[in-house]
């Protein structure tokens, strides 16, 4: 270990101490009065409906059965693995309006959304972007095309998100070393009938409107429909943007034991058509904080859509059989110059790659599971296998080889139009076929131990057509093995000890996208130790966690030592870190919940080539990965149908480039609101984001191009719930 990571480490668990007590110095004393009760939760199932100012608040908690860290329904407690869970409820009442606002409220999750990634890129616990942490809709995985993820986007047809933090290949297959979001659709409810709806209007002329519906059809049908819609003028200029996603789901009950689902969801956006702000000598000149420099005839569009047939037949509480068949198309639109520079010697920005890219996807599978649970040498025993198969058809159209230069002024930029030089026509398509084997099993040891085991194989058969030139590049099958063995010790119901170790494979760039400069090369591959403790507080005041791991990823693009111009796959890089979370239900009608994580990454075996001579990162920190985060929420009942919220977030400096050149400095984010409830279905709210109107960037485009936050904004929205 280089004598940085020492350093670091010894540090690790002081920062952490740090970060949490900057995030809510004020808790402690009023824990200490709290019961000493040993209350016991059972703890699977475990979902409570609070009536919150008409709201109906699923209340997930340590002891809620979850999908995204295990198949066979386990309880976060019982899970030895990092496993978190934002509620719905949650999400909508903090105010956050997209995924990836939701999600990176989470314990060490941050963003690296940019046009490029749909908006939706994120790092986990050091690896950064869809090839490393994987996304999901209820439970089945949406396959990364040339880097990008367009759905889900709207979190008001979210039941739930379940954050995994840590290799996830065991279930989900390649692209999943740092973690996996799966986000879960709300639900018919066979039982009770629910309206909801929103409307909402806030800065820079933004306007939201959403309506909910579902309930039981008779006896034997239900159904759930959905529908939000965005816009907004955006807060820079010709920033514009607008959405629409719809979701209708209907259930049959066709017997006790065998229910039937067919859903669809449907989502259209058009982001704000914003690349970033130009470093100007290197630094963000606030002057620039609003100014676009995108083109006037810019397009951004994305246009998903997501057909499944579900099934779940249950015919003893031993056996249950789970399938699911899919659909999902998208097509995307880029048309936007999309690189920008300071130019020291005239005092401009100078513009280039005029890029116009099409997208057309689409994506077939099956997903079944078998889950028995029975008696093994005496002790309970649960056990799934099950099956993933798919076939993903991409084409890819582009201008390349993007030619188009421009200059513009800095503080006043004239857009002007999009140059085409090449022509915008088909380049090439890929065929992807994915077979997968999967098995967990959960073995219960003594009273208190337990054994928890998985194993999953993928195999994945590419091929790759150049339709200028019509002819087949190559076709290639690539291989991998994702695994699990974990450890619980629980001496009470609500308190468990865990150890892991799991490992995940991670792709070079894209698989369904795999290039002809890639296609000689292995699945990278990942490896982690994992220690944590979780304990659910008696009488329901609240619950915490720790874990501290250590992930080794190897297989990495590097270069030859004797030949710098030549790619060798023996690159090596790490990351370890210490994450905390802690829920406490306080007196007198507050509530604080905080998280903080800190990592150390580094490049261990990994070098670039410069104008022809290798040059060592070893010990370099991997762009887009920061080192510190916490997010703290407090919320106070200060009067009768009164509630009041806080919320901060904390992002550490990352770099946005291997040789650890060019620095994006940390920040810290303050949010805060208001809500008052009419009556116990209608609720009026008042939120300010960026209260302090801070200037701060979330991720990098270009080394020296920045995504810029939002400024100080307000929205005002109405919530009606029957």
């Amino acid at each position: 270990m280089h004598k940085r990571s020492v350093a670091r480490a010894r540090q690790m668990g002081f920062s952490l101490a740090v970060l949490l007590c900057h995030a809510g110095s004020s808790w402690s004393q009023s824990v200490a009065g709290a019961s000493a009760s040993t209350t016991a939760v059972p703890p699977r199932d475990r979902v409570a409906e609070v009536e919150i100012w008409g709201e109906r608040d699923r209340a997930y908690d340590l002891g809620t059965a979850s999908t995204a860290g295990s198949r066979l329904g386990l309880s976060a407690l019982e899970t030895p693995a990092s496993l978190e869970v934002l509620s719905g409820a949650t999400i909508r009442a903090r105010g956050d309006l997209s995924i990836v606002d939701a999600v990176t409220r989470a314990t060490g999750i941050t963003s690296v959304a940019n046009p490029g990634n749909g908006g939706s890129g994120l790092a986990a616990r050091g690896f950064a972007g869809h090839g490393s942490v994987t996304q999901l809709r209820d439970g089945t995985r949406l396959s990364v095309g040339a880097g990008t993820v367009t759905f889900p986007f709207d979190p008001w047809m979210v039941e739930r998100i379940e954050v995994l933090r840590g290799p996830a290949s065991v279930l989900y297959g390649e692209g999943a070393i740092g973690g996996a979001v799966n986000v879960v659709s709300k639900q018919p409810n066979p039982s009770r009938h629910e309206l909801e709806a929103q409307i909402g209007v806030g800065s820079d002329e933004t306007l939201r409107a959403a309506l909910g519906a579902g309930g039981p059809l008779g006896s034997m049908l239900s159904y759930r429909f959905d529908v939000s819609r965005q816009e907004s003028d955006g807060w820079l200029d010709r920033a514009d943007s607008e959405s629409l996603a719809a979701s209708a789901a209907l259930r049959l009950q066709a017997s006790a034991n065998l229910a039937v689902t067919l859903s669809h969801d449907f989502g259209e956006q058009e982001p704000m058509r914003y690349f970033g702000t130009p470093l100007i000598d290197g630094v963000l000149d606030e002057r620039t904080r609003e100014r676009n420099y995108n083109v006037e005839d810019a397009r951004l569009r994305y246009i998903d859509n997501w057909t499944r047939l579900s099934a779940e037949w249950q015919p003893s509480e031993s056996v249950r059989l789970s399938n699911q068949l899919y659909r999902l198309t998208t097509n995307r639109v880029w048309r936007n110059v999309e690189s920008y520079f300071w130019n020291a010697s005239t005092q401009a920005v100078d513009r280039f790659d005029y890029i116009a890219i099409q997208h057309d996807q689409s994506q077939s599978g099956n997903r079944a599971d078998l889950t028995l649970k029975h008696s093994l040498f005496g002790r309970q025993n649960d056990f799934v296998v099950g099956f993933d198969v798919n076939q993903i058809r991409f084409r890819h159209t582009n201008n390349g080889p993007f030619g188009g230069e421009s200059t513009v002024d800095p503080f006043n930029p004239s857009p002007g139009q999009f140059i085409d030089l090449a022509g915008t026509t088909p380049r090439y398509r890929t065929f992807t076929r994915q077979y997968a084997l999967f098995t967990e099993d959960r073995l219960t040891l003594t009273e208190h131990w337990s054994a928890v085991a998985g194993l999953r194989g993928d195999s994945a058969e590419v091929r790759r057509d150049d339709l200028v030139a019509g002819t087949t590049l190559f076709e290639k099958t690539l291989s991998s093995v994702g695994g699990r063995f974990g450890l619980v010790y629980q001496p009470s119901d609500t308190l468990s000890f865990y150890g892991q170790y799991a490992r995940g494979t991670d792709p070079l760039g894209s698989l369904i996208t795999l290039s002809v400069a890639q296609k000689d090369f292995d699945l990278s591959t990942g490896d982690q130790l994992e220690l944590g403790v979780k304990h659910l507080l008696p009488d329901q005041k609240g619950e915490w966690t720790l874990a501290v791991y250590e992930i080794t990823k190897k297989k990495l693009l590097t270069r030859d030592p004797e030949n710098p111009g030549v790619a060798v796959q023996v690159g090596e890089r790490s990351s370890r870190g210490i994450e905390a979370t802690v829920d406490l239900r306080l007196a007198a009608g507050w509530r604080l919940q905080a998280n903080a994580s800190v990592l150390d990454a580094e490049f261990e075996d990994f070098a670039e080539s410069v104008g022809g001579t290798l040059i060592s990162r070893n010990g370099n920190v991997p762009p887009n990965t920061p080192e510190q985060t916490a997010n703290l929420w407090l919320s106070w009942e200060f009067a009768p149908r009164w509630l009041a919220r806080a919320g901060v977030r904390y992002v550490g400096e990352t770099f946005s480039d291997n040789a650890n050149t060019f620095k994006m400095p940390d920040y810290t984010v303050v949010d805060a609101g208001v809500s008052f409830a009419l009556s116990n279905t209608v609720r009026m709210n008042l939120r300010a984001y960026n209260l302090f109107d801070k200037v701060y960037a979330t991720t990098t485009y270009n080394d020296e191009q920045w995504l810029l936050g939002r400024p100080r904004s307000v929205d005002f929205s109405v919530d009606v719930q029957f």
